[in-house]
């Protein structure tokens, strides 16, 4: 073999593999319909969102359902104004419920998930299967018993009911996502308190409680988008005149607005845009603290 040929051979790159072009493809294909499953889910997420949002710019004659997909002929914000003026008063009832309801239900639930993840005693997984079973009691259950007891206890109608309703029924979820993430604060940090004379309260209060944010923002977003969107209790616990906004949307769609459906969207659009907010501002936080309770440790 001549020295040309040994240089050429010596220096010449390995041919690639078949395998690894192979798999290389396959991975390019199956990146390819990611994203195209990912885009195809988003356009059909966002259909609703452009018909709602080029309607409530339609005036009344071009806000027909036969041209839900058109564009404006003339593009108005006369709906705007007539879905604030008529909700405005209810979203400041529903701000009125939802803000101390999820601010206190996120206190109480983590106090229950301290007390029974951090103190035990004996009926401790008893106390909190019974906490835990109020998530699994369909409301349409209990309304009609749950009417007699706040009508025999005379709560008035209206913010207070809601306030209370949501608080209790928003203990459940609150306690297992607090109890979930205090089993991953060391033990250490409890029993060092402990050593220096802390309580439990003192405990808490020191210890735990500065390192609950990220379930604190859980448990408030969760709570928050709750309350804003119900409407079940409303319906039976409220009316029109005290009652939260989405029994003004309702009674907005219903009512004198029927055949007016650009006040119908914009108020759909308008009652939506607080938990829309409050996901954007905090989405990232409200991944993060469901990430920090699922690893031990």
């Amino acid at each position: 073999m001549s020295t040309t040929a040994l240089i050429t051979t010596k220096g010449a790159a390995p041919a690639p593999s078949p395998v690894v072009g192979s798999d290389r493809a396959k991975r390019s294909a199956w990146r390819t319909a990611r994203y195209a499953v990912a885009i195809l889910s988003v356009i059909i997420v966002l259909i609703p969102v452009y018909v709602l949002l080029v309607t409530s710019f339609k005036g009344t004659g071009d806000a027909a359902p036969t041209r839900a997909w058109a564009l404006p002929e003339t593009w108005t914000l006369e709906n705007w104004q007539a879905a604030f003026t008529a909700l405005w008063p209810s979203m400041m009832r529903s701000f009125a419920i939802v803000i101390p309801s999820a601010i206190i239900s996120s206190v109480l639930g983590s106090l229950n998930g301290y007390v029974l993840s951090r103190w035990s005693f004996r009926g401790a997984n008893i106390v909190f299967a019974c906490i835990l079973f109020g998530m699994f009691i369909p409301y349409q259950a209990v309304m009609i018993p749950l009417s007699q007891l706040m009508i025999g206890a005379g709560i008035p109608s209206g913010v207070p009911s809601l306030i209370l309703l949501h608080v209790v029924y928003g203990i459940p979820i609150t306690t297992l996502i607090f109890r979930n993430y205090y089993e991953t604060v060391p033990h250490e940090l409890v029993e060092a308190a402990r050593v220096d004379g802390a309580g439990m309260l003192r405990t808490y209060w020191s210890v735990i409680l500065p390192i609950s944010i990220p379930s604190f923002v859980v448990v408030l977003i969760w709570q928050f988008t709750n309350a804003w969107n119900d409407f079940l209790f409303a319906v039976f616990f409220a009316s029109s005149q005290n009652g939260p906004v989405t029994l003004a949307l309702n009674n907005l769609a219903n009512g004198a607005m029927l055949q007016n459906y650009g006040v119908s969207m914009a108020g759909a659009l308008l009652a939506s845009f607080p938990p829309l907010i409050v996901y954007i501002l905090l989405g990232k936080y409200f991944v993060g603290g469901l990430m920090s309770g699922s690893v031990k440790g």
